[in-house]
């Protein structure tokens, strides 16, 4: 808790620039003012402000400061090439750049910023628009360990922080996390469509699918026990239960081999994007 208040501390001595401010950005800032950064420590960039952003105090679209603390960069990736220009007098000094956007790999920030600029990436999902979501992160070579633990805290703000041994494995985090919602959400009409064809109303349906993967979901983030053994405890022999997980985990027609596909193609166009 004291760590989270310096680096707090830190930032709002410095100052922070948030280029760009859609939903994931506007969720940052959010969690990071409800932490106590003051609205007078943050600059942000954006095209289009929202009646919220304005109604928060920082400054937007001014004079930005010539050496913040840090600057993140949450933008799109089509809008990167007319963003990047506003900070790139920033770089190769103190400032720690951090990217939550998808796509764009460490080496481009150094093209843009300067090869001596501390750049950390990070793959952010949509469950941070609630405080839910997970983001993996990972540094160049001159991102420091303070570095890393300062852009850990104010991703916290959003959910749960994950470090990566390599940038690599970026494209298969993309594959399972960043993707993974979308998957989620088939899972959710797939599941009410199954019981309205079982007779259910649609809208009872959805309901009842809705409530059973959110609380599936928040049984397994919080159990001791693996997702395997809570499927486990609820498969009564022979019951209704075992009938119906005999279709979903067949070997060759069921979930096991759809979900290897499924991440597989979304990593493989990971990679192919990050080639260009």
């Amino acid at each position: 808790m004291r760590e989270g208040f310096m680096v707090m501390q830190s930032v709002a001595e410095g100052g922070l620039v948030l280029l760009g401010c859609g939903k994931m950005g506007s969720a940052m800032l959010e969690g990071w003012l409800a932490k106590g950064l003051p609205p007078a420590s943050v600059w942000v960039i954006d095209p289009r402000p929202s009646d919220w952003l304005k109604s928060t105090g920082v400054t937007i679209n001014g004079a930005l400061p010539k050496a913040p603390a840090i600057v993140l960069i949450a933008v799109k990736p089509q809008m990167m090439g007319d963003a990047l220009p506003e900070i790139a007098a920033m770089g190769n000094g103190e400032t720690l750049f951090v990217s939550v956007a998808a796509g764009t790999s460490i080496a481009a920030f150094e093209a843009a910023m300067g090869a001596q600029s501390p750049i950390i990436r990070a793959m952010p999902n949509t469950p941070a628009a609630v405080g839910r979501g997970i983001t993996a992160i990972i540094g160049n070579n001159h991102a420091s360990a303070a570095h890393l633990d300062m852009a850990e805290e104010l991703l916290r703000a959003v959910g749960q922080v994950v470090r990566l041994e390599s940038e690599s494995q970026m494209d298969a985090v993309t594959g399972v996390s960043g993707s993974g919602p979308a998957y989620v959400f088939h899972m959710i009409e797939c599941l009410a469509q199954a019981g309205e064809a079982q007779g259910l109303a649609p809208e009872l349906a959805m309901q009842l699918a809705k409530a059973t993967v959110a609380g599936a979901g928040a049984l397994a983030e919080a159990a001791d026990e693996t997702p395997a053994q809570l499927r486990v405890n609820v498969t009564s022999p022979n019951g209704t239960t075992q009938a119906g997980l005999e279709q979903l985990m067949d070997e060759t027609t069921g979930l096991p081999p759809l979900m290897a596909r499924t991440v597989a193609a979304a990593t493989d166009r990971s990679k192919e994007l990050a080639r260009g």
